[in-house]
């Protein structure tokens, strides 16, 4: 199996000189199985060039889009995904263990006037709603099921809530924790512990990585884990590998690179075996 990084940037796109390495595109992530039947993670900046690709293709003419919240740099790609607006495409829209029809009125909303141009019936693609990680995903029609990728919701500790994803796919184990916040409780949040015991022996988790802990100082509740966070977890869970992700929109390429260095180095000193690296955008991760 593989995952594919459509776009690792937190908050706001940010696209620039000091980006390339890294990305500017907020938050897409793809699961494809080795059968190739996939998930698309997020509906960021990033989700506009996979709907590109999509469309050169002649294979693939279902999506299925999982979200983990409703915050606006995980949904404003959506308006820009091409597939949406064709009628040879069905999209199943699916989230964790919560009314599903919910969902379905965030993604519409940012089309309304007076916040887009384009209205979100000009989107001729067949949409199907109500199915969650948990449960099973729709494939093709509402009685189908992607049978090669099975997953399991947590809540996240993040203002508004949400949900992270664990992806059991071809034998390997993958967490997904885009914006979850270590050291501070919010509504709905649970404990290091048990976030610990769901990505127990991962064999990949990507978690969000967005300040230095001199960052930490000035932002500690606003929904984001430090890099010694993320590292202190994917340690504790046993994971073999650690992707860092959420990139802050001020990041550079050689800050990210800098904050690599400082958690390997760390890793070293903690005496562990675990690979970190720094997500990247168009990055293919293979397991």
């Amino acid at each position: 199996m593989k995952v594919k990084i459509w776009g690792c940037r937190g908050s706001i796109p940010s696209p620039g000189r000091e980006t390339l390495i890294f990305g500017g595109e907020s938050t897409c992530v793809e699961v494809i199985s080795d059968s190739g039947e996939s998930v698309v993670i997020d509906a960021g900046s990033g989700i506009r060039k996979l709907g590109n690709s999509l469309m050169k293709g002649k294979d693939i003419r279902h999506v299925t889009l999982l979200f983990t919240h409703a915050h606006w740099d995980h949904l404003l790609g959506f308006p820009f995904f091409r597939p949406a607006y064709s009628p040879e495409f069905s999209i199943s829209i699916c989230g964790g263990p919560i009314p599903q029809e919910t969902l379905m009125k965030y993604v519409s909303h940012q089309m309304e006037p007076p916040y887009f141009p384009v209205d979100m019936s000009e989107m001729k693609a067949e949409f199907i709603t109500g199915c969650h990680c948990d449960q099973g995903f729709c494939n093709h029609n509402p009685g189908g099921r992607i049978e090669s990728i099975k997953c399991h919701s947590i809540a996240l500790n993040h203002p508004n809530g949400g949900y992270g994803f664990k992806f059991l796919c071809d034998g390997k184990v993958i967490c997904f924790f885009p914006d979850n916040e270590i050291r501070h409780k919010h509504k709905g949040g649970l404990t290091v512990k048990k976030y610990a015991a769901f990505c127990k022996n991962a064999d990949l988790l990507i978690h969000d990585a967005q300040y230095t802990e001199d960052d930490y100082t000035r932002t500690k509740s606003w929904g984001h884990s430090t890099f010694r966070d993320a590292v202190d977890l994917a340690i504790e869970a046993g994971a073999k590998r650690l992707g860092l992700f959420h990139h802050d929109p001020d990041r550079s390429d050689y800050d990210i690179k800098r904050q690599v260095d400082i958690c390997r180095e760390y890793i070293s000193e903690q005496k562990v075996n675990l690979d970190c690296f720094a997500c990247a955008e168009g990055m293919v991760i293979k397991l």
